[in-house]
């Protein structure tokens, strides 16, 4: 079971006055000094022993002799876990600024266990398989909307764009879609989670199988979801062994990512990841689509390049030896069907989110690649930005407010990248017998080679600065 922010739940007590839900029940509640006052729906009370403090929290001192916080209340109330409470809590009392109707059974009842709905239900057992998967995608957009942990993710991804969130419905899966079906004893509940697993969704055990993961849902031309990708947004070490980082829906991959894109320009960039083309995307370049990792350039892919007449494919897949050899496989294939290629290098060991996170300005960093991108074939034309020229231009390294401490910590970093893509460095490395590629990265070792001029705006490579 997924997490829930700490920050969420205090945030949720906070706001929400475990008096009105108490009254939403149907218990009445009278003042007595600082506190509220009740008879306690769980035994037979006859003089008010059920206390409401100032600070949120309730007690019986009767016979039930218990007590606890808003989330303990509706836990009881409706005979469901934690999680479940915070998502009625949620649904009920948060978001809109209403209040629920009180009960109709006047007062709560001792509930071992609840297998009635408490939420609107997501689904209807006549929902087919697109219609499970479109529904599935925007709730989890919803979700990620309100998500401090996926949020904050994508800000260290450098992937937090509000517009990107929406445009592509970005989303987060915290295994609470089981509060939004029926339940799996119930005709209803069989019947929609049976489709939920044909679809991908669920997995054999009844699990989310994105749980934990930022949600990258594909689209085609008419709106509907082809594809899932997820990515567990948690450490990796906190994960359970074997736990996969990277899932899809099962089958064959199907749609292309921002396809749209295609009929927009002639000039593509091609991402070995979606989260490495979403990085292009929220920096700028929205002429950016992705295969599904090294092997995951599809048939679907070549089609759409051809339907809507794609001159230039601009692949931008990882900086490592199996990223090569993927760009070249794909870059054969499109030069057979008339597609000039060229790769974008990043620096040795790089993949275009990791460049993002570590170049700034980013939008310029990522222009200079696309700028020096090399042919993989004999004719080189000028690179096309978004159909439009681009502007030759340093790409600054620093922040022209940065402090003396910054201007170390950023140049140390541009250094550190050189080394990675220097073999007169490496080599020489190598002849120390240092070549370790962990000490390399712990120690930020570097490499200057005379280029930090081209980083500087204004400054012309006259020999010195």
């Amino acid at each position: 079971m997924g997490r829930i922010p700490k920050e969420e739940i205090e945030r949720l007590k906070q706001d929400v006055a475990l008096s009105d839900v108490v009254e939403s029940y149907g218990v009445k509640l009278e003042p007595k000094g600082k506190e509220l006052v009740g008879l306690c729906p769980w035994h037979n009370d006859t003089s008010p022993s059920l206390i409401i403090s100032d600070n949120n929290l309730w007690s019986c001192l009767g016979q039930c002799q218990e007590g606890g916080d808003l989330i303990s209340w509706v836990q009881k109330a409706e005979g469901v876990s934690f999680r479940h409470a915070v998502e009625i809590l949620k649904e009920r009392w948060t978001g809109n600024g209403s209040k629920p109707a009180v009960v109709e059974s006047g007062v709560p009842k001792v509930v071992k266990r609840s297998t009635v709905p408490k939420l609107d239900l997501l689904f209807s057992p006549e929902s087919d398989s697109q219609e499970l998967l479109n529904k599935y995608v925007e709730f989890c957009h919803d979700i990620l909307k309100n998500h401090d942990d996926a949020l904050k993710y994508m800000e260290k991804r450098n992937i937090k764009n509000d517009e990107a969130i929406e445009k592509f419905k970005l989303g987060f899966s915290n295994r609470s879609l089981a509060y939004r079906l029926p339940d799996k004893k119930r005709r209803d509940g069989a019947v929609i989670r049976g489709k939920l697993q044909e679809v991908g969704i669920l997995r054999k055990s009844g699990f989310e199988h994105f749980n934990g993961s930022l949600v990258i849902p594909v689209f085609n031309e008419a709106g509907d979801v082809t594809e899932i990708y997820g990515r567990k947004i948690a450490n990796p070490r906190d994960l359970r062994k074997g736990t996969p980082l990277h899932v899809y829906l099962a089958g064959p991959h199907k749609g292309v990512w921002n396809v749209r894109a295609l009929a927009d320009y002639k000039e593509i960039i091609l991402c070995e990841a979606l989260i490495d083309a979403l990085t292009f995307w929220s920096h700028g370049f929205r002429n950016v689509t992705s295969s599904y990792g090294i092997n995951g350039f599809t048939r679907d892919h070549l089609e759409a390049f051809k339907r809507y007449g794609t001159k230039r494919v601009l692949i931008a897949y990882d900086r490592d030896n199996a990223g090569d050899s993927a760009a070249e496989k794909v870059s054969k294939l499109l030069a057979d069907e008339g597609i000039q290629c060229l790769r974008i290098k990043f620096p040795q060991g790089m993949d275009a989110n990791e460049f993002a996170q570590k170049m700034q300005p980013v939008d310029k960093s990522l222009k200079v690649l696309i700028r020096n991108a090399a042919v993989t074939d004999k004719t080189k034309k000028p690179i096309i930005i978004e159909d439009k020229p681009v502007k030759e231009e340093a790409v600054s390294l620093f922040d022209t407010e940065a402090q003396p401490r910054e201007l170390l910590k950023q140049y140390v970093k541009f250094c550190h990248a050189i080394l990675k893509n220097s073999p007169q460095a490496l080599n020489y490395l190598e002849k120390r017998n240092l070549t370790n590629s962990k000490i390399i990265d712990k120690f930020k070792l570097g490499f200057s080679n005379g280029t930090l001029y081209k980083h500087i705006p204004g400054y012309e490579d006259t020999g010195g600065y």
